[in-house]
């Protein structure tokens, strides 16, 4: 029989849900209308989903750690008083709230494994791990859980056949529309259609395999091999940020979206399986304590040649390639090859280089910040720091002395969230695939956006403020975190935002790197002549970009209001990209133009 169309009182009596449920119009709940959940007993009452170590004796109520001292870090609460909590014994929730339980274990799990970069880093310059505490072998092992396989050559070539099915497919310009109908069923299609893309391709590329793979055989028949080039395709782009920049968001919200129960029934297969790391791997074959061996240092490090003779470079290769081999022949078993151990250390050796190449700009910055401006005053009016509120575009008014440590603990907070990028990215892959955590299609002023909470990121980077916090000491500004609301709506929102960080300071670096090689030449260059022509010296051009950069990039510009922009945790971002759009008024432009940059987002690291 035709559906019905209901009547003013059919509407009226029927229940939203239900309403949604018959006629296929999408769930009309938002933020406002939603009661505030209550905190499980035991459990902090600010973020719900851990256990609480902390008791105000003024608020009577429970917090975390990072919680309570984050709302009782400023004004009068400074002065109450938080006794800590006896919490070595686990804490059993209610049965009316055993999500949030769950939630609250996993993430103790997942902060007991938060390493501090700041107790433990890796020395791109040395290649050596220089620890605080503790070991290269516990640090790695440690880092081993999160970071990325390395693709073998056969899952490069299924990775292209990815990319380009999700080149041409149109999932969110067919799924993420406001419009009447059957939502699921729309889902269900774009989904189908895309695996049907990737048979082809793949018969297309090798006919005995596809042949094997597709001949007589449902989509359900085949969920092993959708579920491994799926996970491919994840794997890649947390190792190489810079990657497929437009297929990536595809593919999450495709998998995102197939998690959803009535999605997968009629799907008739599940896409997800868990990313291969080198710990899992690892452990799986029961090899995990290679990990441990000294040699895995000497083995996965990252020969940098700058400043060392021919002969020490080719003398640090060949203790690589030796504890390399060394590794491979001591550990190798019959179920654990050697290729399997040499591909598990490339796959360190790739996270040394990430780090060197996302991280350590950050430091470099510093150490420019540190080298250059005295923390206290300037050293001239051109020099200066300070900012006003209102002059050159500036939303915040700071003293050169506040600007200093605004800019020195902005950077220090981006490279923790750097050094733990590969741990956020897991998190934020658990938060986009929960199917417990569903998205709202909400109109954010930027167009139509996936708003979902992302409980598992937003507890790793509140961690990460909190121990940034403690090691600055002094704190300016606002310490507030956006996630889940118009500014970032998802977990992916936020992690694309910070893994743009070297994008924006990579550049920076390298101009001024691009100065002083031309100041250490013993004779005066063209570019030397010129730049004393038109700034006086190399220092002084020098100086004049690192004043503008660490006034105008962190002014709290970027926006017309302070949520979006404004001294938060995600506005000082926001006033960088702020700061790169303007970059060709600057008056030192044409010195980024002589060193050969073309831009933030062209060529390596913006270079040609």
């Amino acid at each position: 029989m035709p559906a019905t169309t209901p009547s003013l009182g059919d509407i009226l009596r029927a229940d939203a849900e239900d309403f949604a449920d018959a006629f296929g119009v999408e769930d009309p709940a938002t933020e406002d209308n939603v009661a505030e959940e209550e905190a499980p007993k035991g459990f902090c009452v600010e973020c719900k989903d851990q256990q609480a170590q902390a008791f105000c004796e003024q608020c009577q109520e429970d917090f975390c750690d990072v919680c309570g001292s984050m709302i009782h870090r400023t004004g009068r609460r400074r002065q109450h008083v938080l006794t800590k909590l006896d919490v070595a014994a686990p804490i059993e929730a209610d049965d009316t709230a055993p999500a949030a339980a769950s939630d609250s274990e996993d993430t103790e799990k997942e902060g007991d494994v938060l390493e501090g970069a700041m107790a433990v880093t890796f020395s791109a310059d040395s290649g050596r791990a220089e620890t605080g505490s503790g070991s290269f072998g516990a640090w790695i092992t440690e880092r081993a859980k999160y970071i990325p396989l390395r693709l073998t050559l056969k899952e490069r070539k299924y990775l292209r056949l990815l990319e380009a099915a999700l080149n041409v497919s149109e999932y969110t310009d067919k799924v993420d529309i406001l419009m009447y109908g059957n939502k699921t069923k729309r889902m269900v299609g774009q989904i189908r259609e895309l695996c049907a893309i990737l048979s082809g391709l793949v018969l297309a590329s090798d006919y005995k395999a596809g042949q094997t793979l597709f001949e007589d055989r449902q989509f359900e028949d085949n969920e092993e091999f959708f579920q491994k080039i799926f996970e491919i395709g994840r794997r890649h782009k947390i190792m190489n940020p810079d990657k497929m920049r437009n297929e990536y968001g595809k593919l999450m919200y495709l998998l995102q979206d197939s998690q959803q129960r009535d999605v997968c029934d009629l799907l008739g297969f599940s896409t997800l399986k868990p990313i291969k790391t080198v710990h899992a791997v690892l452990e799986s074959l029961n090899v995990a304590y290679i990990l441990e061996d000294e040699m895995v240092a000497v083995a996965t490090k990252e020969i940098v040649a700058a400043g060392k003779s021919r002969a020490q470079v080719q003398l640090e290769i060949k203790q690589k390639e030796r504890a390399l081999e060394y590794l491979c022949k001591a550990y190798a078993t019959r179920e654990c090859p050697a290729d399997v151990i040499r591909q598990c250390l490339y796959s360190i050796g790739d996270n040394h280089a990430f780090l060197r190449f996302n991280r350590d700009p950050c430091d470099r910055m510093l150490a420019y910040l540190k080298a250059n401006f005295n923390p206290l005053k300037a050293d001239s009016n051109s020099l200066s720091l300070a900012i006003l509120s209102g002059r050159d575009g500036a939303r915040l008014s700071h003293s050169h002395s506040n600007q200093f440590h605004y800019v020195q603990q902005t950077l220090a907070l981006w490279r923790e969230l750097l050094h733990d990028m590969f741990m956020l990215w897991h998190s934020a892959d658990t938060d986009l695939l929960a199917a417990r955590h569903a998205y709202r299609l909400t109109d954010t002023g930027q167009g139509l956006h996936r708003v979902q909470p992302c409980p598992r990121v937003s507890a790793a980077a509140h961690a990460i403020l909190h121990r940034t916090q403690k090691a600055v000491g002094r704190w300016v500004g606002s310490a507030m975190i956006h996630l889940g609301d118009r500014n970032v709506p998802n977990a992916l929102m936020f992690i694309d935002k910070y893994n743009q960080v070297s994008s924006i300071l990579n550049p920076v670096v390298r101009v001024l790197e691009f100065l002083d090689s031309h100041a250490a030449c013993p004779e005066p260059t063209d570019v030397s002549r010129f730049v004393d022509a038109a700034h006086g010296s190399i220092d002084n051009a020098k100086k004049l970009i690192l004043a503008d950069f660490f006034r105008s990039a962190f002014d709290g510009s970027g926006a017309d209001n302070f949520f979006d922009a404004g001294s938060c945790i995600d506005g000082r971002l926001t006033s960088a990209w702020n700061w790169c759009s303007a970059i060709e008024k600057k008056p030192f432009f044409n010195i980024f133009l002589l060193a050969g940059f073309v831009g933030f987002n062209g060529g390596p690291e913006g270079f040609n």
